[in-house]
């Protein structure tokens, strides 16, 4: 049997590599799995410059869509009991949680188990199965993984086309804050997670989506596929105080918007983040993953408001079942695909660097693309 490709990152800072690994033979409760398509993240791009502690050598990607090549022993369906075979479209959630912890068990946020494994964040490449990532002709699925078949009429594409931002998101609107019938909501951030959430709180009943991001292309995707109401892009209007008065016109008599969602990374996007609520609002941070260092807050606007401020940290493997499920109507009401920027496996080095000079909003590496 042919050995697998996969991207490998050897060395913090630096190009990552092709090589190729041992064909692997999944044990009991596992599954093998040929990538056809796996998302570039920002996540990605920090991991590369070694913005979080991760074992090297390390196959990257955590999100991916793929065919399953061959079942281990004991498995016969998927997360959902649907039945599982060989050639089936599934994609799978990038964590496993230990199930025994305080998260796990009494809080009930399996997202924020401590000692989850994580495909191509926190399990190398060094010893066998070796292909524990994305980026890869192939992956294996240890036991434990939660699968989903990828629902009938839907392809890969709208699949990957939010990668991990449509689950991250899916926890945030569910688990952590909900979006009413009737709310003006405020996404902060266009790149997938501020996709994601405009998307979902616009089918979750919003009555008016404004998207305050850049760069311009991206806005003009979101515009073009229907993703938010108003546009506000932040390379055009550089003052922060009018980008405030922009977003507090499209509110019930300026008062603000009922939800705020921080989507952009930035820190210093937070402080203006609170001011564009109304009082007696929320204030939701699910964007920054990574530390991008402290910025001045004046805790008086929390207080006077009396706003609700909540953070939401990745998302649970079922909020991955729920996002895949959810993928349909979704398709059905926006172009997903049209966020994508495809790139052969080899030239995930071209996909880092665009995605970092914003060139693309969501490059994905797809096995048997072309140059």
């Amino acid at each position: 049997m042919s050995r697998p490709s996969a991207i490998v990152l050897h060395e913090f800072g630096t190009d990552l590599e092709l090589r190729t690994f041992p064909q692997a033979v999944p044990e009991p409760g596992a599954v093998l799995a040929d990538v056809t398509h796996a998302g570039v993240c920002g996540t990605d791009m920090h991991l590369q410059q070694g913005r979080l502690a991760i074992p090297l050598p390390i196959v990257l990607g955590h999100e991916a869509v793929g065919r399953v090549r061959a079942l281990g022993a004991g498995v016969r369906t998927d997360a959902t009991g649907a039945p599982l075979c060989v050639g089936d479209l599934v994609s799978w959630a990038s964590n496993i949680p230990c199930g025994a912890c305080t998260a796990c068990g009494a809080d009930g946020a399996p997202s924020l188990c401590e000692t989850r494994r994580v495909y191509g964040i926190n399990q190398g490449c060094a010893q066998p199965p070796h292909v524990s990532g994305g980026w890869s002709e192939q992956i294996y699925l240890q036991p434990g993984s939660t699968i989903v078949r990828v629902p009938d009429g839907v392809g890969p594409e709208e699949v990957i086309a939010l990668g991990c931002a449509g689950p991250t998101v899916t926890h945030a609107l569910r688990d952590v804050a909900q979006v009413r019938e009737g709310d003006v909501v405020v996404v902060q951030g266009s790149g997938p997670v501020g996709m994601a959430a405009a998307m979902l709180a616009a089918v979750a009943g919003a009555r008016r989506v404004v998207v305050v991001g850049g760069p311009a292309n991206r806005l003009e995707t979101a515009r073009r596929i229907g993703v938010g109401d108003v546009h506000i892009d932040i390379g055009a209007e550089t003052d922060p105080r009018g980008r405030l008065a922009r977003v507090l016109a499209e509110t019930a008599d300026g008062r603000g918007a009922d939800l705020v969602i921080e989507a952009t990374g930035v820190p210093s996007a937070v402080a203006e983040g609170i001011d564009m609520a109304r009082r007696g609002g929320t204030y939701l941070v699910v964007g920054q993953y990574t530390d991008h260092g402290e910025t001045p807050i004046n805790p008086h606007h929390i207080t006077r408001k009396q706003l609700r401020v909540l953070g939401s940290w990745a998302f649970s493997p079922q909020n991955h079942v729920d996002y895949v499920l959810s993928v349909p109507a979704l398709a059905a009401r926006f172009d997903l695909p049209a966020l994508l920027t495809a790139y052969p496996l080899e030239r995930a080095n071209d996909a880092l660097a665009d995605m970092r000079a914003g060139r693309t909003l969501k490059p994905v590496l797809v096995n048997g693309a072309r140059t």
